[in-house]
């Protein structure tokens, strides 16, 4: 497995990480969160969900830009940008409100259950497609696809209740369409037996 971004950047933003979750608290949600589900490829940004009362501690502590446009805060330090979302605020695929219903704990960090985190993931990729940030979407979602214990009865549950069938439509499309991942040291035949799989569960 190759490494999407350079090591010093990753090192970097995972010890920012580390440092950010023992001064506050938060839902870990983008591709750190994947990172630590599949143990594949890490992340050099940091995607979170936070309440008011937090983010009020961390305007102490740092410089806050607040994007409209994309309804949520930002804090960019050298070559990591921190993208800080909130509750009745912020949208990802889903209100922000409901992600933070759906956690679990992974390496001591409040993550994104995982088939939530993929809908975020795959509400991402379509803003972001063709674009090395849509890259790396791209193997995130199929990262968490290839999980053993992904749960796509939930997944397609959830897709059910929230009206999103059309983030299903890109999913499915993304399978049909994409025929190697080099990243994730999938060949042509491996990922199609892969995707076979795959799209059978999500019928």
């Amino acid at each position: 497995m190759t490494d999407f971004y350079q090591n010093y950047l990753t090192d970097k933003s995972y010890q920012l990480l580390i440092n950010l979750r023992k001064k506050y608290q938060f839902v870990l949600i983008g591709g750190w969160a994947v990172y630590f589900y599949t143990q594949s490829l890490k992340s050099k940004d940091i995607d979170m969900i936070i309440d008011f009362s937090e983010l009020e501690k961390i305007k102490k502590e740092f410089f806050l830009e607040k994007n409209e446009r994309l309804k949520k805060y930002q804090i960019k330090i050298e070559e990591i940008d921190i993208d800080i979302y909130l509750p009745f605020y912020s949208f990802l695929g889903l209100p922000a409100e409901e992600i933070i219903k759906k956690t679990t704990v992974v390496d001591n960090f409040y993550l994104a259950e995982k088939e939530i985190l993929l809908i975020t993931k795959i509400f991402a990729y379509k803003n972001r497609r063709g674009s090395i940030k849509g890259e790396k979407d791209l193997l995130d979602i199929f990262s968490l696809l290839f999980l053993d214990d992904f749960d796509f009865k939930y997944f397609l549950k959830v897709i059910k209740q929230y009206k999103l069938k059309n983030l299903l439509l890109i999913l499915t499309d993304l399978l049909k369409k994409t025929k190697s991942l080099e990243d994730l040291n999938l060949n042509q035949h491996q990922l199609a037996k892969k995707k076979r799989k795959i799209l059978e569960r999500l019928v």
